[in-house]
Formats: structure tokens, C-alpha cells, sequence
């Protein structure tokens, strides 16, 4: 019997279950034979505080000074717009002082293979995430606090049994569903409504060229493309989000390509060759904000979902609140909620 069962040890698990364990007993689970298998180990492991809809703004700059040293390395995000769309959307950014500002001349200075664009801002409070270090820090210190973690473990039963929940030979007060892509089936299994989610296929390329490391980040601000400087050469993605069923996500040649396409056409770079691919699941519901929460008539089944591409950036503070909310020490505001 343990007071929380956690189901899933990506980041968003693995860190709501140590800020739990600090106060109740904690089973996490992990049906894959390792934690962070799956969008957790595949990200592009950016803090970007310019990047995502309000509540994932307000969670990633509370998030900052929660990450502990060593995670964070300063490396600024710089945002273009090679059409109208973009710069549109350009407008939206730097309007509400996300990020700065700056000429086309000075986007081409960071970044010397640019072709200058419309329009360009730089956010300079952005940082590369040591993704693992984060992840293991929580892995590490759920353990010290006295939680347990059981991978290959999949969740085939869950039902509530009189005031708790059942999970095969496993008995809980509450369970948290951290599940990621499949969240909406474990809700599913456990007899909960659903609250909506859409995972969706991000895919990256790891592109050999001639890159300076001191390049920004730069991203297409109608989020159409990226690129990144990674020792040897570069991280390209389409920013594609192909609707997906759950599953272990693969690149699509036809995705890889166009992520060429796209950085080629914003640059003098001339990529051809693509050494490795790779492809994510980020999972959203409709409004794009993190879901935290249980419906009204099913108590303690909490949803610790939605993410979608920016559960890294804001894991810490996302991880402090959900736990707050999981043992009612706050009242979560509305737009926490599932929708």
C-alpha cells in the first residue's frame, strides 16, 4: 500500500514523484524497461521563456532558479520571420516583451549562414537543458525520500477500490497520471473521462556541417523550423506536429527533408546529409496549457499531463504546484483544471 502510485518516468513523473515523496510514500511505475524513453529523451532541451502560451511562460520563468547547478548553460534563442505569417507572429513575441528586438543585420551578425530575415528578436534569458542531469537529479532524490521506482512495469488494470485505487497487486490513496502520450488511455482503463489530449509527432535531424557553437538557437517565429548548433554540427527539425496515436515515434524521411528545406531556404548552409533522425511525442489538449488535476467526480485520479514540447523547460515549478495540488495544499487556479 503506498499513499501516491505515479504512472510514468519521463520528466513529468519522475519530478512530481520526488516533490511528493518529500511528504507521502510514493510508487512511481514505468511500463518501458527504462525511465525517459520515450519525449523525455528526445528532446531539444531548450529553456526558452519567449516560448509556449501564457501558463507555460509563467511556469518556465518560475522554473529557472529551481533547477539547480549544472543544468542550466546560458545560449540565447533567436526568433526570425522570413514571410508575413512570421512576422505576424514575430509581432506577438516581441510585443509582450518576450524577446528583444533587434535588426536584420544584427540577427545575421549571431548568426553569420543566416539570409537576412523581415524581422528578428532574440531571447536572451534562453539556456540549453542538460536534460538527463535534470532527469536522473529527480530520479535520484525521489529515492533518497524514500519512493520506490519499478520499470517494465505497465499498467493492464486500474480500478478504484473503495476510497483508494488498484493497480494489479498494487493498492493506492491516489494516482497520479503522468503518462504521457497515453494519459488519456490510462484514464481510459481507470473508468476516468478524458480530457482531450493530442499527441502530436515532432521529428529531428542531426545534420553534419561547418557550426559554430556560439550560434543561437534560431526558430522560425510562425514555428515552422529550427535549428541549433550540437557538437559536430546541427539539430534541425521541421517543427512538424503530426497527429499521432501513442507509440514509440518515428522520423518520416518526408519531415527530415523538408526540415532541410526549410533551414536551407533561411540560410546559405546548403545542408545535404542527415547522420541521424529521430521523432518525439508532444502531447496537447485543445488550449496548448498543462493539465493538472482531477474531474469533480473521480477524486484521486490526478492528470499531471499535457506538456506537450515544453514539460522540460517548466518541470520544476509545473512539478512544485502539482504536488501542492495532489495533496491539497492549494486550490488550483482554473486554467489548471482538465478542460
Amino acid at each position: 500500500m503506498v499513499d501516491v502510485l505515479v504512472i510514468g518516468g519521463g520528466i513529468a513523473g519522475v519530478s512530481i514523484a520526488c516533490e511528493l515523496a518529500a511528504d507521502v510514500r510514493v510508487l512511481l511505475v514505468e511500463a518501458e524497461p527504462e525511465l525517459a524513453r520515450h519525449t523525455t529523451g528526445r528532446s531539444a532541451a531548450i529553456y526558452a521563456p519567449s516560448y509556449g502560451g501564457p501558463v507555460v511562460r509563467e511556469f518556465t520563468r518560475a522554473s529557472e532558479h529551481l533547477f539547480g547547478d549544472g543544468v542550466l548553460t546560458p545560449h540565447p534563442a533567436l526568433w526570425i520571420a522570413v514571410d508575413d505569417e512570421g512576422v505576424d507572429h514575430l509581432g506577438e513575441i516581441s510585443g509582450d516583451g518576450r524577446a528583444e528586438p533587434i535588426t536584420a543585420q544584427q540577427a545575421v551578425e549571431m548568426c553569420r549562414v543566416l539570409r537576412p530575415p523581415l524581422a528578428a528578436a532574440v531571447d536572451r534569458t534562453a539556456q540549453d537543458i542538460d536534460v538527463m542531469a535534470l532527469h536522473a537529479r529527480y530520479v535520484r532524490d525521489l529515492k533518497s525520500r524514500g519512493g520506490e521506482i519499478r520499470t517494465g512495469t505497465p499498467v493492464t488494470d486500474l480500478r478504484r477500490d473503495g476510497a483508494g485505487w488498484v493497480a494489479g497487486g498494487i493498492r493506492a490513496d491516489v494516482v497520479v497520471n503522468a503518462a504521457g502520450a497515453w494519459a488519456d488511455r490510462v484514464a481510459a482503463m481507470a473508468g476516468v473521462p478524458p480530457i482531450g489530449l493530442e499527441p502530436k509527432r515532432r521529428t529531428i535531424a542531426f545534420v553534419p556541417a561547418e557550426a559554430d557553437p556560439m550560434w543561437p538557437m534560431v526558430a522560425d517565429a510562425a514555428d515552422r523550423f529550427y535549428f541549433r548548433p550540437e557538437s559536430g554540427g546541427l539539430l534541425v527539425s521541421p517543427a512538424d506536429e503530426t497527429p499521432s496515436e501513442p507509440c514509440d515515434a518515428r522520423p518520416d524521411e518526408v519531415d527530415v527533408a523538408l526540415a532541410l528545406e526549410r533551414v536551407n531556404a533561411a540560410t546559405t548552409l546548403g545542408l545535404r546529409t542527415v547522420r541521424t533522425a529521430w521523432a518525439g511525442l508532444r502531447s496537447f489538449v485543445a488550449d496548448r496549457e498543462p493539465v493538472v488535476g482531477a474531474w469533480p467526480d473521480h477524486p484521486g485520479f490526478v492528470f499531471f499531463a499535457g506538456q506537450g514540447g515544453y514539460g522540460i523547460q517548466m518541470a520544476p515549478a509545473l512539478a512544485r504546484t502539482g504536488a501542492d495540488i495532489v495533496l491539497g495544499r492549494t486550490t488550483a487556479p482554473a486554467i489548471m483544471l482538465p478542460r
